[in-house]
């Protein structure tokens, strides 16, 4: 599938704040942890528990999220399909990047091995 501009358009207006909760839901059920999200999440974007926390207070979209990520230099090295998407075949960076996420905590959830979710 490729996202449509109305698809790109609501995943940028999404907060990051609202999916959140979700992502920590998803790995806890899996007998995985926050703190093991957190590193992904970190690795992802360069942002540490504090900025993350402040993110998520701030109610910021997933747009200004992004803005605001320095993204890990392998980060093109994450592909596969995520929620019916190749990541390999989306054009717009935004929607891509949030695929990046997504992608990289359904890898948590499922098992993988940290040093295969970074990319290591």
């Amino acid at each position: 599938m490729i996202p449509t501009p109305e698809h790109n358009e609501r995943m940028a207006k999404m907060t990051f704040a609202s999916v959140y909760p979700h992502y920590v839901t998803k790995v806890e059920k899996k007998d995985r942890t926050k703190e093991e999200l957190h590193e992904v999440i970190t690795w992802l974007t360069g942002f540490d528990d504090k900025k993350i926390q402040a993110l998520i207070d701030e109610k910021v979209t997933f747009e200004e999220f992004f803005e605001q990520a320095k993204l890990h230099p392998n980060v093109e090295m994450i592909t596969g399909t995520i929620c019916g998407y190749k990541i390999q075949e989306i054009d717009n960076p935004l929607t891509k990047q949030v695929r990046f996420l997504d992608k990289l905590v359904d890898e948590l959830a499922k098992g993988k091995k940290m040093e295969k979710i970074l990319r290591r």
